[in-house]
């Protein structure tokens, strides 16, 4: 039977050493008040400490004062496991200082361990990963020298590859819903997104842990079954806080929840009550990411299941509004929105006007198994071969996320990157001719990249089409490699394209201007 308790008193149930799973989507889902008990506890006691964290997406809000990362910089946590490190400032920083162990892994398989873990198994098959940094013949899962955990194997069954992921052992579950009935079933009525929340107090319950959930509510009315996300049988303790919020410090917003269905023709209005992430909340319009975002947006068809990823990619979705084609396509989001349009930046993993919002690691099967005609996805940088690094660069790790199993079974896959960076200029006239004023620093399209997040061979291998989509020009991917199809009007193809390539590449007989 679960018990009501502050969260000064849930925090006690945490002992040194445990491992905490939290069930967040970024800025998404999490349990503020939790966090801010055992920041208080462990800066007051030193206790607890030498915590492990688990989280298949992420948990912070690109901001070192959110959520855990204050008690993560005071020293209290020892290991990160985790899908997403570039909204955890504090968390990234002491990875590449090398002073916590950190591992990273792709978003829908560790999602898919917690069902896995709830069931009492010891791993999870996927072939998800395979070729990537993650595999154990290029990099593996560790962020630094000490991370040394062998959390995946590659193994060999009726002579297929797969990679085995281990099941994270939890002792301590922070679970954010929005209200408790008499019975202690947990509801999610205010929230953008339930993620894991039942497989995860599931894999807690199995492991002999405690299921903590932070709710704004107390209803002395029994819910309807269907609504309950996590049954009372599941929960140890409940916190109560009447001040939480939906997400960050905002106010409530009904059209991520599903209070309010928006129609198609109302989403830029609602697109615009939202904030970009990190920095480019402060930014001015960046014509380059306008320029990419059309042009991606051209590849849309009547019937399309989408993906849109965060960053340069979210630009796909505001076209799309534009272009008025939201009625005839269905965008998604792998937190689990199905339908609407996908929320950007702070709010990223939040759908505006979603028809349904499924579990993550459902979104994910579905996502596996080859459910998406297109996805668009950032990049940092690609080589001849159409690989391509969207998780590391030089010492800022960002984190694979969703992007290695989106890409996986997608039957067409974009990528939204600029062709160069740093200091670019660019502009364009009404007629869409494109101008370089000022030309970037540092080439995207290199011989050699930092860390591969898509294998370019593999994707050729399963028969997936694959495009660049860049502020001047569009490659294709072909079975000699990388393949120049496209040049703006206004580019000059020699002196602003080939001769800035750090490789030979495949102008297309068929070049189109």
């Amino acid at each position: 039977m679960y018990t009501i308790q502050t969260a000064g008193q849930a925090i006690d149930l945490i002992k040194d050493g445990d491992t905490i799973a939290i069930n967040s989507f970024l800025s998404l889902n999490n349990p503020e008040a939790l966090h801010q008990a055992l920041l208080e506890k462990f800066l007051k006691e030193g206790h607890p400490k030498n915590l492990e964290l688990f989280c298949a997406a992420g948990f912070g809000g690109w901001d070192e004062h959110l959520y855990a990362e204050p008690y993560i910089k005071a020293g209290a946590v020892k290991c990160i496991i985790a899908g997403h490190y570039k909204s955890m400032p504090a968390a990234m920083e002491l990875a590449r200082e090398g002073k916590i162990e950190a591992y990273n892994l792709p978003l829908g398989c560790l999602s898919h361990t917690l069902p896995a873990a709830a069931s009492g198994k010891d791993g999870y098959l996927s072939e998800v990963g395979l070729g990537i940094f993650v595999d154990p013949r290029l990099d593996g899962p560790g962020l630094n020298s000490i991370s040394k955990r062998e959390l995946v194997k590659l193994v060999h069954i009726e002579d297929k590859e797969y990679l085995y992921y281990k099941t994270p052992k939890i002792d301590i579950a922070f679970l954010k819903g929005t209200t408790v009935d008499p019975n202690g079933n947990i509801t999610f009525e205010k929230e953008c997104v339930s993620v894991d929340a039942l497989a995860m107090a599931q894999a807690t319950k199995s492991n002999g842990g405690k299921v903590i959930v932070q709710v704004e509510r107390v209803s002395h009315l029994f819910e309807r079954p269907r609504n309950v996300i996590i049954p009372g049988i599941l929960v140890d303790v409940v916190v109560v806080d009447p001040k939480q919020k939906q997400m960050l410090d905002t106010v409530y917003n009904p059209t991520l929840s599903g209070d309010i269905h928006v129609p198609p023709s109302q989403m830029n209005y609602w697109m615009g009550q939202l904030k970009l992430s990190g920095k480019r909340s402060e930014s001015a319009v960046n014509i380059s990411h306008e320029i990419i975002g059309e042009r991606a947006a051209k590849e849309l068809k009547k019937g399309d299941i989408v993906n849109i990823g965060i960053g340069i990619p979210e630009n796909v979705g505001r076209y799309a509004a534009k272009m008025d084609i939201l009625n005839d396509i269905t965008l998604t989001v792998e937190s689990g929105g199905i339908g609407g349009l996908p929320a950007p930046g702070v709010a990223f993993g939040a759908t505006i006007g979603a028809d349904a919002i499924t579990d993550m690691s459902q979104q994910f099967d579905f996502y596996d198994g080859g459910g998406l005609s297109i996805c668009f996805m950032g990049g940092i940088e690609a080589d001849r071969n159409g690989n391509v690094n969207a998780h590391k660069i030089d010492e800022m790790i960002a984190g694979i996320g969703g992007f290695a199993n989106i890409t996986f079974a997608t039957k067409t896959v974009v990528f939204c990157m600029n062709f160069m960076a740093k200091g670019l200029e660019v502009e364009r006239a009404a007629d869409k001719t494109v101008t370089i004023k000022k030309e970037g620093q540092i080439r995207k399209f290199k011989k050699e990249l930092t860390a591969i997040s898509f294998n370019g061979k593999r994707a050729v291998q399963k028969g997936q089409r694959v495009l660049y989509v860049t502020e001047r020009c569009v490659f294709a991917l072909t079975q000699n490699g990388l393949t120049l199809i496209e040049v703006y009007k206004g580019v000059d193809l020699q002196t602003q394209v080939l001769d800035l390539l750090d490789f030979d590449v495949i102008v297309s007989g068929d070049l189109r201007i």
